[in-house]
Formats: C-alpha cells, sequence, structure tokens
C-alpha cells in the first residue's frame, strides 16, 4: 500500500477502489507495529487534543507569552454569536477556531503540530466548524485527520513543512492544502479531486513569507491560520463544484519547493525581513526582548 506521491496515490485509491483515508490507514498498519484499531484509537485520541486546543481559549482566553495575542479567537466567537458575521457560520468558526489553537501554543499550552506548532489552527479550526455546521461525527474527523496525514507524508516525502525552509507557504501551505483535501472527502469528493484541492491550495500561497514578529510564532501566524482555514475552505469548495485544477498536485508541490529554495534567508523564520523588520515589528522586538545594543553601546534603530 505503498506511495510516494500524489499521482501514485490517486492510481492505488483507484485500483483499489478505496478513500486516501482508507490507503493511508493501511499505509500506516503495514509500515509500522500497530493495527488498524490501534492506528486509530490515536487518530482519536489526537482528535481530543485538537478539540481541547481550540476550546479552551475560547472558554477563557489566554494571552500569549509577549502580549502579541489576546482573546482574539473569542472576539470572533463571540462577534458570531451577535449575528454580526460577514462570512457565515462555517468559514467563521474555521477562523475563529484556527486562531484560538494559535493562542493556545503561543501561551505554551498543549496542541497538534498539523503538521508544525505554526500551522497547527488551520486543521483544527476547519474540522470542528466543520463538525458543527454539517453535523459531522468523530469517525467522519478521524477520516479526514487520515486523508490530511496522507498529504502532509507527501509533503514531507518531497518537499518541506518548514518555515525556516520554505517560508510560510511551506508551513501554512501544508497545513491548508492537507485540510482541502481532508474536506474534500469528508464532504464524498472522490481521490482525484481531494488532490485537485490540495493543488489549488498551493497555488494561492506560493511565495508566503516566513516573517514571525521577534521571532515568536504569534504575529502574522495567528492571522495566517486563519487564512489558511478560509482557504482550504475555498479550495475545497472549487472542487467539488466539479471544477478541477490545472496543475497537479506533484507539480505543484514541486514548485512551492523551488520558490521555497529561492527565498532570501531575511524570509524564512529569521525575524530579519518582511513584518519582522517593519518600524513596528522591531518595537514589538525591543518590547519583548529588550533593546538591540550596538557594539558602541548605542540603541539599535533596527
Amino acid at each position: 500500500m505503498a506511495f510516494s506521491s500524489g499521482e501514485e496515490l490517486i492510481r492505488l485509491c483507484e485500483a483499489e477502489g478505496i478513500s486516501i483515508s482508507e490507503a493511508m490507514l493501511r499505509a500506516e498498519v503495514e509500515r509500522g507495529k500497530q493495527n488498524r484499531e490501534e492506528v486509530l484509537d490515536f487518530a482519536r485520541k489526537t482528535l481530543e487534543v485538537m478539540r481541547k486546543s481550540y476550546q479552551e481559549p475560547l472558554e477563557k482566553p489566554v494571552k500569549s507569552i509577549g502580549g502579541i495575542m489576546n482573546g482574539e479567537g473569542h472576539k470572533l466567537a463571540q462577534r458570531l454569536k451577535n449575528g454580526e458575521n460577514l462570512c457565515g457560520p462555517l468559514v467563521t468558526k474555521a477562523i475563529a477556531y484556527s486562531m484560538s489553537v494559535m493562542e493556545q501554543n503561543s501561551a505554551m499550552g498543549c496542541v497538534v503540530a498539523a503538521p508544525t506548532a505554526g500551522s497547527s489552527g488551520v486543521m483544527p479550526g476547519v474540522f470542528f466548524a466543520m463538525q458543527e455546521e454539517r453535523g459531522l461525527s468523530d469517525d467522519e474527523l478521524i477520516k479526514g485527520f487520515l486523508c490530511a496525514g496522507a498529504v502532509g507524508y507527501l509533503y514531507m516525502r518531497n518537499a518541506s513543512v518548514a518555515g525556516a525552509e520554505a517560508g510560510c507557504q511551506a508551513e501554512i501551505g501544508a497545513a491548508s492544502a492537507m485540510t482541502a483535501a481532508a474536506v474534500v472527502e469528508m464532504c464524498g469528493g472522490t481521490p482525484a479531486q481531494a488532490l485537485s484541492a490540495s493543488a489549488i491550495s498551493i497555488s494561492n500561497l506560493l511565495g508566503l513569507v516566513c516573517d514571525p514578529i521577534a521571532g515568536l510564532v504569534q504575529y502574522p501566524c495567528q492571522m495566517r491560520n486563519a487564512m489558511g482555514a478560509s482557504n482550504a475552505l475555498t479550495c475545497a469548495e472549487i472542487v467539488l463544484s466539479g471544477t478541477m485544477g490545472i496543475v497537479p498536485f506533484d507539480e505543484m508541490l514541486d514548485t512551492m519547493y523551488k520558490i521555497g529554495k529561492d527565498m532570501p534567508s531575511s524570509l524564512r523564520e529569521t525575524a530579519l525581513g518582511g513584518c519582522a523588520a517593519t518600524p513596528t515589528g522591531c518595537k514589538w522586538r525591543n518590547k519583548i526582548f529588550g533593546s538591540k545594543e550596538s557594539k558602541d553601546g548605542k540603541e539599535s534603530k533596527e
């Protein structure tokens, strides 16, 4: 049941008449030392960690280390309760929950790196919004989780999910692509449709830099998780309507990785460029860590 590319995965699913989630489940059993139920049990436990990671900050907003983030998810959820949202319940919940997870992460709470801590809000944000708005069971979410895992595996095998290696297009891009595929499968789409949604999701985020203010996974990371969640839903909606992407998943993934390699180091998680290098970004860095002094003892104006 091994696969090493999106093309192989689709061909395998079509030959066996199975979903991506089933292919991933079989692959996990074959390559590991666990049986099906043990793999599914681990997925259930992981799902519960995801659930708590968005719920806890909504119920009791937490302030991030450094103070950049403070209850943004709760504010969005409250706006939805007041009937003032623009995006509708599904999208608003997805972005609220994804931002809430990032608050949990920034306050040193427990999150699921899916695939990284910096992009940990995308999948749970969408999954639990989908569960509430479409009445999905936990078992259906677990299938989505396994489908997303297959996409994440292909990212890790053939490219990268690290912002330090390929920018935020790798981190948020991977989380969004994983989630887009999962949404398509949970809504009854085919394996080919699921990977097409992933490919479109990647294309929408090509060139996205990694530029965390003060080097902390907080801003603009939190907002980008919200964007990654809405991007996943958008791409799934497009594909489920019958519109497929032109560029295949494997080619889009390769393109993303090449662009990441072309990025200067200042835009790959070093906090030396982008948002981190703005005057405001530097002020936040100095506020959190203290002013950076030059060799002559004077405060740096960076």
